[in-house]
C-alpha cells in the first residue's frame, strides 16, 4: 500500500504541474482571442507552451506504460554491438565532456529480438543517471557480452528464466548507493536528485522495457565505489530469427473516393478534436 500511495502521489503531482501549464496557457489564449485585436505573438507563445506541456504529459504516460509493461513495442532483430556503437556520438553529446566514455564490445555477440528504439532509450537513461552520479566527472563504461544464467541464479531472482542472454552493462565511477537506495531505484517517482532535476521515471522505464522484452535487470552498487546496471536480453535463436524475419508487414489496402472510414471513439471530447476522428 505504501508503494501504491507513493506512485499515486507522484502521478498526481506531475500531472497537476503539466495540467497547470496546459490550462494556464489555454486560458491566456481565450483572453487574447476575446480582444478585438489579438496579439499574434502572444497567441503563438501560449500555443507553444501548451503544446510542450501536452508533449511532456504524453512522455510521462509513455514511461508509466513502460513500467507497467503495457507500452506498444515494435520488436526487431537487433545486433546489440552495432546499436551501442551507433549511439556513441549521441552519448557523448548527452553526457558532456567531463565524463570519459569507454565501450567494450564483445565479439560474436548473439542477436536479440527487441524494440531498438526503446533499447536506445533504456541505455541513454542509464547513461544519464550515471552522469548525474559523477558531478565532478568520471568514467562511464558500456560493456556487452554473451552469458548463460543457470537455474540456481534464475530461482534466486524474480521472473527470470534460465538460458542464454546478451548482457549490456553500464558502469560509472560515481558516488554509489546504499543498499536501501539501490533496492528502490526502479520504483517510479523514486529519486534522490534535487527537485527539478529528475522525475524518477528513467530507471522505471528501463525496468519495464526489459521485463516486457522477457529480460532481466540487475543493479550492483557500493557507496564511494560507483554503480553497475546490467540489462539481460534473451538470445534470439536461429529458428526464432527466421520466424521474426518472415513476419509479414501490414498490407496496404487500396481505396477509392466512394468508400467511407468509420472511426469509433467513446469520448466525446476526443471525437471533437479536428483531425482525430
Amino acid at each position: 500500500m505504501e508503494g501504491i500511495g507513493h506512485l499515486t502521489g507522484g502521478v498526481a503531482h506531475d500531472f497537476n504541474n503539466l495540467l497547470a501549464i496546459i490550462m494556464g496557457n489555454l486560458e491566456t489564449l481565450q483572453r487574447v482571442l476575446n480582444n478585438p485585436k489579438p496579439d499574434k505573438d502572444r497567441l503563438m507563445r501560449s500555443t507553444e507552451h501548451a503544446m510542450r506541456g501536452a508533449q511532456r504529459a504524453a512522455a510521462l504516460t509513455q514511461r508509466l506504460l513502460a513500467f507497467s509493461r503495457q507500452q506498444p513495442l515494435d520488436p526487431k532483430i537487433v545486433e546489440v554491438g552495432k546499436l551501442v556503437a551507433g549511439m556513441s556520438e549521441l552519448m557523448r553529446r548527452t553526457i558532456g565532456e567531463d565524463v570519459d566514455i569507454e565501450t567494450v564490445l564483445f565479439g560474436g555477440l548473439w542477436r536479440v529480438h527487441v524494440d531498438p528504439n526503446q533499447l536506445e532509450v533504456a541505455i541513454l537513461n542509464l547513461a544519464v543517471n550515471a552522469r548525474d552520479a559523477m558531478p565532478e566527472g568520471g568514467k562511464l563504461t558500456i560493456e556487452t557480452a554473451n552469458v548463460y544464467l543457470d537455474e540456481i541464479y534464475a530461482t534466486s531472482q524474480a521472473e527470470v528464466l534460465p538460458g542464454q542472454y546478451v548482457v549490456i552493462g553500464v558502469t560509472d565511477t560515481g558516488c554509489g548507493m546504499t543498499p536501501e537506495v539501490a533496492a528502490r531505484v526502479f520504483e517510479p517517482f523514486f529519486t534522490t536528485k534535487d527537485a527539478g532535476h529528475g522525475t524518477g521515471l528513467g530507471l522505471s522505464q528501463v525496468y519495464g522495457f526489459v521485463k516486457q522484452s522477457g529480460g532481466h535487470v540487475k543493479i550492483y552498487s557500493e557507496v564511494g565505489e560507483g554503480t553497475t546496471v546490467k540489462i539481460y536480453l534473451p538470445r534470439l535463436h536461429a529458428a526464432e530469427a527466421e520466424n521474426a524475419a518472415s513476419e509479414p508487414g501490414t498490407p496496404l489496402i487500396g481505396t477509392d473516393a466512394s468508400e467511407t472510414i468509420l472511426v469509433v471513439e467513446d469520448d466525446g471530447d476526443v471525437r471533437s478534436v479536428p483531425g482525430r476522428c
